[in-house]
Formats: C-alpha cells, sequence, structure tokens
C-alpha cells in the first residue's frame, strides 16, 4: 500500500512515516519544511517540498503517486499564537486541508487518518476525557481541528472516503535519530530539556494558582513511539465505518510533576520563575484510551521517565536540532 503523509517532515509526522516503512508500506511526503526538515525524512521515504496551499502541486502529486491512503499532520500547532493569529490557522488547518480532501476525492483515496488534537474538547466537563464528551474549543487552534473533523464527515459521506481522526493528549520523547525540533518550541518537555543545556535559562511556569494539588496544569502524556503505533493500527482498521479515538496515557501529571522527573533523569536542578497563565490554558486534560484499547488492542508502552530520558538522549546528541 502507498501511502502519502503530509507533513510528514515534522516530529510525529517522521516517526510514524518510518515506522511505516519499516512495516513494508510505500511511503511518500509532502511538507512546506516551515516547521519540519528535510533530514527527518529517511531512505527510501520520497520527499515532496510543497504546501497543500498550492492546488497544481497537489493535484499533480495525487496524479503522479496514486497513493492508496493518507496521513494528514500538516497544520499549525501553537495553542497561543492561534489566538493571535486566528486568519492563518483557520487557512493552514481548514482551506488547506479542503484541497487535500478535494485530491482525495477527485483521484478515489479510500481512507485517510487525521491529526486531531483534546482541544477540541476546550475544557473538558469530565475527567478521564472519552471521546463522547462536547467539542467546546476554547483557541482557534482547537476549532481549526473540530471544522476538519466536521469536513470529514461531510467528504466520507460525498464519497467512500473514510476517516479515522485520533484526538492527541500530549506528545513527547524520540525515536532512534528522530526526535522533536520545533523552531520556535511551544512544548513543555523540550523546552524544559533545552533549560538544562543552556547554563542561563530559567524557565517560566504559566500559573500556579489552577484549582490542581500543586497549583499547576495537569497534562496527560503518550510516548511519540506509542503515537505512532496507533496510526499504523488506526489504517489497517479503516475499512467500512469511520473512526474516532483518543490518545493518551490514562495518567495526569502536573507541571511541577514533569520538572521533577527532568531533574531526576537528568541529575541536574533546574530554575524557573512562575508566570502569569496563558490563555487557552484548561487546568485538567487527561484521556480516557479505553475505546482504542478496546477495538484495536493499543495500549501506551512507554513512562514518562523513558519520555523524557528519550527527549534528552536526543537534545544531546542535537543540541542545535536537524542540521538544516
Amino acid at each position: 500500500m502507498k501511502v502519502l503523509v503530509t507533513g510528514g517532515a515534522g516530529y510525529i509526522g517522521s516517526v510514524t512515516g518510518k515506522l511505516l516503512s519499516e512495516a513494508g508500506y510505500d511511503v511518500v511526503v509532502l511538507d512546506n519544511l516551515s516547521q519540519g526538515h528535510r533530514s527527518a525524512v529517511k531512505r527510501p521515504i520520497r520527499l515532496t517540498v510543497g504546501d497543500l496551499g498550492d492546488v497544481d502541486l497537489v493535484t499533480d502529486l495525487f496524479r503522479r503517486e496514486k497513493p492508496d491512503a493518507v496521513l494528514h499532520f500538516a497544520g499549525l500547532i501553537a495553542v497561543e499564537e492561534s489566538i493571535k493569529k486566528p486568519a492563518v490557522y483557520f487557512y493552514n488547518n481548514v482551506a488547506c486541508g479542503i484541497n487535500l480532501l478535494n485530491a482525495c476525492l477527485q483521484y478515489g483515496v479510500r481512507k485517510i487518518i487525521f491529526s486531531s488534537t483534546a482541544a477540541v474538547y476546550g475544557t473538558p466537563q469530565k475527567i478521564p476525557v472519552t471521546e463522547d464528551c462536547p467539542l467546546a474549543p476554547a483557541t482557534p487552534y482547537g476549532e481549526s481541528k473540530r471544522i476538519f473533523e466536521e469536513l470529514l464527515k461531510a467528504y466520507s459521506q460525498a464519497g467512500k472516503l473514510r476517516f479515522c481522526s485520533l484526538r492527541y493528549f500530549n506528545v513527547a520523547g524520540a525515536y532512534q535519530d528522530l526526535g522533536e525540533d520545533h523552531r520556535p518550541e511551544t512544548h513543555l518537555i523540550p523546552n524544559l530539556l533545552r533549560s538544562v543545556i543552556e547554563p542561563d535559562a530559567v524557565f517560566t511556569i504559566y500559573g500556579d494558582d489552577y484549582p490542581t494539588p500543586d497549583g499547576t496544569c495537569i497534562r496527560d502524556y503518550i510516548h511519540i513511539y506509542d503515537l505512532a503505533r496507533a496510526h499504523i493500527l488506526a489504517l489497517e482498521a479503516l475499512n467500512d465505518k469511520n473512526l474516532i479515538y483518543n490518545l493518551g496515557s490514562e495518567k495526569g501529571y502536573s507541571v511541577k510533576e514533569v520538572f521533577a522527573t527532568a531533574e531526576q533523569v537528568t541529575g541536574r536542578k533546574l530554575n524557573y520563575r512562575i508566570g502569569p497563565r496563558r490563555a487557552g490554558d484548561v487546568p485538567v486534560l487527561v484521556a480516557s484510551s479505553e475505546k482504542i484499547r478496546n477495538e484495536l488492542g493499543w495500549h501506551p508502552t512507554r513512562t514518562l521517565t523513558e519520555m523524557i530520558a528519550d527527549a534528552w538522549e536526543w537534545l544531546k546528541a542535537h543540541p542545535e536540532g536537524y542540521p538544516d
């Protein structure tokens, strides 16, 4: 089976592409390299540099490669930035996604796996969060993902395209020589670890007055390898009906607990200061992954300590990130 991976030079896309290739899939990547890295695409995977906003390029790629399935990772992901630049997020995550869906229908693609997010739930009404919880995004980022999920339903009804929407919680860690290198980086663990190798760095905790045991936000973390595995299971399971799954470890860790684990892994004392809350942050976000566990047999295999240890080893080997 030939699989097109959009955003396949990025963090999650590159690891998933590598696992797909190792499993025997023929993998083609489309990435504009705005956040991805050419050196993260490993042979025999083929890279086309281009943007989903370029309809002619997308059409030509589908005509040339004739993919059987699409894994869609391309999109912008910074929550705080989306509040400041909503138009940019709706263009990239919705309008450009429509170009992809049009090409899928035109060229008879039967399967699409969508990189969604727990942000579609906003402030959840219950913890752990299940897939039937109301969708009430608190930010343009979350709203852009929710809208695309609705588009997937509409396009599925219009043809034979079937979709699986995977709602991620927090992803961390590294897999072999592939790691997290966003520029700028907005995620907790890579920023925290980078503060270890930069002697004058002081990490900012955004708010310590949340209604949680230590006052800092609680999040659910999942290893990048476990996340990528779930995409392959979803691809294999997606046939006659659409699927929606949460992906998380079902365990919550506060920011201060992540700090303590990072200190244990690195053997260093970390400096931090308390800053104001960030817009869009909810106090607690922890997944129920019972549905994908029961239906696909997926379960997380790596602990928070392993996630941070893998990310730490990758950062030490790539202190400047990817060479390109």
